[in-house]
C-alpha cells in the first residue's frame, strides 16, 4: 500500500522533469489520503477508446497534447458516490488500485475505460520495512533524486446539492514480489507491492494510450535506479522540513 508520498519540493521541478507550469503554491509536503495534491493529464473531458476513435475518424485532435497540472484530493471519490461524506469515507479506502484490477474494480472500472488516467509527480513514497520485528517507515526515491511520476487514475464526482465538483486521484500499484527492492517490505507473508513509476521517455505514450492497451506501462522500475532509507519521526524540523530525520540507505 503506497498510503504516503512526498511531493515535489521545488517549483522548477514541475516544468524540468513534467513539461508543466508549476502551481501558485506548492501545498504540503507529506501527502496522506484526503490531502490535496496534483496530478498530470492530458484532458479532463473522458471519453472511451470508441469516442476517441471516433473524434479522430472526424478530425478532431483528442486528446490534446498539451499537459496540464491539475489540484487534487489524494484518495479516489467515485464519480457515483451519493454524497460527500460517502465519499470521503471511500477516497481513504482508494488510494491505491492494484493494476489488475483498475480496469474491472467497481470503483475504478469507468475511470480506466474513460482513458482517466494520469501522472502522480512525487519525491518520493513510504513503506514500512518490518526484518527487525518492527515497522520502520522507510523513505524509497530515486537514486539520482529526481521526481518520480507514478501512473494513477482519476475521477471528477459532482455535488447534486450544490453542484460543486471534486477532483481525485488513486495510484496504481503493481506486484513487486519479485522486485529486487521493493520484495524486502510490508507486512510479512503479504502481496509485495510497488507504486507504477513510469520511465520518462513513456509519459507521453501513457497518457496517450487507449484504455485497452495501457497496462503495457505498467511495469516494475529498475531496483538499482531506487534508494531506500529509514526514517525517524522527530518532534523538530530537519533537512526534509517534515518532522523526519532520514538514516543512512538500508538494502
Amino acid at each position: 500500500m503506497s498510503t504516503l508520498f512526498e511531493a515535489l519540493k521545488q517549483p522548477d521541478l514541475y516544468p524540468t522533469a513534467f513539461r508543466v507550469e508549476p502551481p501558485a503554491e506548492l501545498g504540503e509536503r507529506l501527502i496522506t489520503p484526503r490531502k490535496p495534491s496534483f496530478f498530470i493529464a492530458r484532458t479532463l473531458a473522458g471519453a472511451t477508446d470508441a469516442e476517441i476513435a471516433e473524434r479522430k475518424a472526424a478530425g478532431e485532435e483528442f486528446p490534446t497534447n498539451a499537459r496540464v497540472l491539475v489540484p487534487a484530493q489524494f484518495g479516489l471519490v467515485p464519480h457515483w458516490a451519493k454524497s460527500a461524506s460517502d465519499g470521503q469515507l471511500r477516497a481513504v479506502k482508494l488510494v491505491n488500485v492494484k493494476s489488475d484490477n483498475a480496469s474491472t474494480g467497481t470503483a475504478f472500472r469507468d475511470a480506466w475505460l474513460s482513458n482517466q488516467r494520469c501522472i502522480v509527480p512525487m519525491m518520493a513514497f513510504f513503506t514500512d520495512d518490518y526484518r527487525n520485528g518492527k515497522p520502520q517507515s522507510t523513505r524509497i526515491a530515486r537514486v539520482d533524486g529526481l521526481p518520480m511520476g507514478v501512473a494513477g487514475v482519476w475521477s471528477r464526482w459532482r455535488n447534486a446539492e450544490d453542484g460543486s465538483e471534486l477532483l481525485s486521484f488513486a495510484i496504481i500499484t503493481i506486484n513487486a514480489n519479485a522486485h529486487g527492492l521493493m520484495n524486502r517490505y510490508q507486512a510479512p507473508g503479504s502481496e509485495k507491492s510497488m507504486p507504477a513509476i513510469l520511465n520518462e521517455g513513456a509519459y507521453d505514450a501513457w497518457l496517450n494510450a487507449r484504455a485497452s492497451q495501457a497496462k503495457e506501462f505498467l511495469r516494475p522500475y529498475p531496483a538499482q535506479k531506487l534508494l531506500a532509507n529509514p526514517v525517524e519521526k522527530k518532534g523538530r524540523k530537519d533537512a526534509l522540513g517534515l518532522g523526519m530525520v532520514v538514516r543512512n540507505p538500508r538494502t
